[in-house]
């Protein structure tokens, strides 16, 4: 426990913000309207009473992971049970999510189908392969500080060049005066620019009150994969510190995520056949060359990152909450310990696996995301 407030506060945003934001919630956005940003403002409100609420009683008990928590407050067979639910939920849902939208991503950006002259699919398949092994090799390896410390690094790579995007996406738009492009997208389709969801739009309005607290409450108060930055502060300050700077910035995201899908839809018009594609489309047609690379790189390393911190947590609770239990006794912390890293390869080959089969999801893969969700987050 030694993480400071802003290297878990990096960190909370990082594993947050990944490729399936980018890629996921433009594409909503193009699709609809900016009522799609609820999740976004409604992340900000969430973390503050994860911080002043649920991370003082989680530190003053002394745990290290929330089934933990929970066996304190009911019995072991909770515990038990919570912790399969996670895991259920990492490897059927978030890591094939995590993988998915990366290759999305990057096998646009990198041309990966025209430089192997293969097709849209095989792009996907060795993409998905090469992240998640990578990212294997570095969870296994590394460890949760060295996924902290990475993901600090890699926040700040991924902040410029999200912030990149919709200025030379405005820019691109206004045939080259930022301030026409931002003028246009104002004035023209403000339809677009509408917040408050109907009945029609993917975040009615009334859902951000109701439905979407008990969605945000466990993603961001019971996940391993996102409470154990937290969990590893050095004291409670450090820890609130970092949440409500996460926070903050959860608030602002929806200028990276979603403002990019507005353009897109200004630049590109209706009729796209998948819009999970616009956001690498976008980036290729709108950035200069050489920022090209440097978001890309920012890219690997936000997907990287994600899918890092999502392996460990998996590995932290198989071996402490599920292994140990039930078949730990007489062996030593080491065996432990190369059983949880066992069990995250088999997680990684078994994600690698679903990771591609995404994209026959009809509703694209955000709404594929938030709909396996629902299964595993509101019971708990």
């Amino acid at each position: 426990r030694s993480l400071t407030g802003g290297v878990i506060g990096a960190s909370l945003l990082l594993t947050n913000l990944s490729a399936s934001n980018f890629v996921g919630m433009s594409a909503q956005a193009y699709s609809s309207n900016m009522s799609v940003m609820g999740w976004e403002v409604g992340s900000g409100i969430t973390l503050v009473i994860v911080a002043l609420f649920l991370l003082p009683r989680y530190l003053k008990q002394g745990v290290t992971t929330v089934p933990d928590f929970l066996e304190e407050r009911f019995d072991s067979g909770v515990k038990k049970i919570v912790s399969i639910l996670f895991l259920l939920g990492y490897v059927s849902n978030l890591l094939p999510i995590t993988l998915y939208s990366g290759a999305i991503a990057l096998a646009q950006i990198f041309n990966v189908q025209e430089m192997f002259g293969i097709s849209y699919t095989a792009s996907i398949w060795i993409m998905v392969w090469v992240i998640g092994i990578i990212g294997f090799i570095y969870a296994i390896l590394g460890g949760l500080k060295a996924v902290a410390v990475s993901d600090t690094l890699n926040g700040i790579g991924l902040a410029i060049g999200g912030l990149m995007v919709p200025i030379f996406g405005l820019i691109y738009f206004g045939h080259g005066s930022f301030s026409t492009g931002l003028s246009s997208m104002l004035t023209n389709n403000a339809e677009k620019l509408n917040a408050i969801g109907t009945s029609h739009d993917p975040i009615p309005f009334g859902t951000i009150f109701t439905g979407m607290i008990l969605v945000n409450l466990y993603y961001w108060g019971t996940d391993q994969a996102i409470i154990q930055r937290a969990l590893a502060a050095k004291n409670l300050a450090e820890g609130q510190k970092g949440i409500i700077f996460a926070g903050l910035l959860k608030v602002l995201t929806p200028l990276v995520v979603i403002v990019p899908g507005i353009i897109a839809f200004h630049i590109y018009g209706t009729g796209v056949e998948n819009p999970d594609l616009l956001y690498s489309r976008l980036v290729n047609d709108v950035l200069p060359k050489p920022l090209i690379g440097f978001f890309a790189a920012a890219m690997f390393g936000s997907v990287l990152s994600v899918f890092n911190g999502v392996l460990n947590s998996a590995s932290t609770l198989f071996a402490l909450n599920v292994y140990s239990p039930v078949f730990g006794k007489g062996k030593s912390d080491k065996e432990i310990i190369s059983k949880g890293k066992l069990f995250g390869l088999v997680l990684a080959i078994i994600s690698m696996t679903i990771a591609p089969f995404i994209m026959y999801a009809p509703q694209g893969l955000f709404e594929y995301l938030q709909t396996v969700n629902g299964f595993f987050n509101v019971p708990i």
